[in-house]
């Protein structure tokens, strides 16, 4: 069963350039919606496995990704296609808002 990938500043801009759409988790160990969010993300990268990449980004781990993405406030998710952020998502919805999405982007 396929897992979020864990980006970090060096698999970030390899990561970025997939053919795939990329919806990428900003999280932090602390943070509470992060942890609500956290199962569903997995989910997603089990149900999308070879139609997107599914990946978390520790903002505490790397914030230079953070700071370039403007990212104030976590749970942040952002979707990338071609390299560029297409949507956004702020705080803990439902795993279907995350879907429908993705889909729009595949």
């Amino acid at each position: 069963m396929a897992k979020a990938i864990e980006i970090t500043d060096t698999n970030f801009d390899e990561i970025i350039k997939s053919e795939q759409p990329v919806l990428m988790d900003f999280w932090a160990e602390w943070c509470g919606p992060c942890k609500m969010i956290g199962p569903i993300v997995e989910e997603l990268a089990a149900d999308y496995e070879g139609k997107a990449t599914i990946t978390k980004l520790d903002v505490d781990s790397n914030p230079d990704i953070a700071s370039k993405f403007g990212i104030r406030s976590i749970p942040t998710l952002l979707i990338f296609k071609d390299g560029q952020v297409v949507d956004k998502v702020i705080g803990a919805v439902p795993k279907s808002v995350l879907a429908d999405k993705l889909e729009a982007q595949i």
